[in-house]
């Protein structure tokens, strides 16, 4: 039984601000350029006032980011819900399968997942912004591979396969975002198909003699 009460006005007001930031900054983010656009110019196509703005967020390159925490934190929730029985890299390989499935009522909550999908060429042509997308990445990958031991009943810091398995996923992951970004079909069905290829890939990549006769 669900007893979660929900939220207040006051909270869905603050909610809806945030989320009409996030989308203001990635609109100007992707029509603009990222060093081009100023925290000032982010809050004045809200109507707040820069104050405002950092109740919410670090800075730009948090706003900038926030999309793909929403589609991170949902891959984790998914993860967290697959059969124990499952493999680590079948469950996390599933896990991105039901997040797909998903992701347009997940993302299009906050941000048109148009949006979200041309703010990845924005985060591949910034190298600022790219630096923070990969350390956010680690530090995703650190968390799922927590996660995985406790599900394993596992001590991540003593038994490596963890975080060996979430590095390759992870690395998978990244290959195929780069790439897709880079191509000319730029729709969610393209990058979860990319990806299932790389992933279908893992096995005999890292077990198979890879020479022929």
């Amino acid at each position: 039984m669900n007893t979660a009460t929900p939220p207040g006005l006051r909270e869905r007001k603050k909610q809806r601000t945030r989320d009409a930031l996030i989308r203001a900054a990635l609109e100007l983010f992707t029509t603009r350029g990222y060093e081009q656009t100023t925290v000032d110019e982010i809050a004045a196509a809200v109507d707040v006032s820069q104050r405002t703005f950092f109740r919410y967020f670090a800075g730009k390159e948090e706003a900038a980011l926030a999309a793909q925490q929403l589609a991170m934190d949902h891959f984790v929730e998914a993860l967290c819900a697959r059969p124990a029985q499952e493999p680590p890299l079948e469950a996390m390989r599933r896990a991105v399968q039901e997040g797909w499935d998903t992701l347009h009522e997940i993302v299009e909550a906050v941000v048109p997942i148009e949006l979200y999908l041309r703010m990845y060429r924005v985060i591949e042509s910034t190298p600022v912004l790219l630096a923070a997308y990969l350390r956010s990445s680690a530090e995703a990958e650190e968390r799922i591979a927590r996660l995985i031991a406790r599900r394993e009943g596992l001590d991540v810091d003593a038994d490596p396969r963890p975080r060996v398995a979430v590095a390759v996923f992870g690395g998978v992951i990244r290959v195929t975002e780069r790439l897709w970004s880079a191509g000319d079909d730029f729709s969610v069905e393209a990058l979860r198909a990319l990806t299932a290829a790389y992933l279908d890939q893992v096995g005999p990549a890292l077990a198979e003699n890879w020479r022929t006769p």
